[in-house]
C-alpha cells in the first residue's frame, strides 16, 4: 500500500483537498502502474509559523 504525505500550510477548500487527492492518487497509479485504489494519501495542513526555510521562519 504506498502512502503520499503532502505538508503544507492551511488553506485550502475541502474541495480543492479532494481534487489534489485524485490528482495526486491518479499521477502516482498511472506511473508506478499500481491499482488506485491501494493509494493513500494524506493532507497535513502546518501552521506557517510551524515551517522555516534557508534558516528563516515563515510565520
Amino acid at each position: 500500500m504506498p502512502l503520499i504525505q503532502i505538508s503544507q500550510t492551511p488553506g485550502l477548500s475541502t474541495e480543492q483537498k479532494r481534487e489534489t487527492i485524485a490528482a495526486v492518487t491518479k499521477a502516482y497509479a498511472e506511473a508506478t502502474g499500481k491499482n488506485a485504489s491501494s493509494v493513500w494519501v494524506t493532507i497535513t495542513e502546518v501552521p506557517r509559523e510551524n515551517w522555516g526555510v534557508g534558516g528563516e521562519p515563515l510565520g
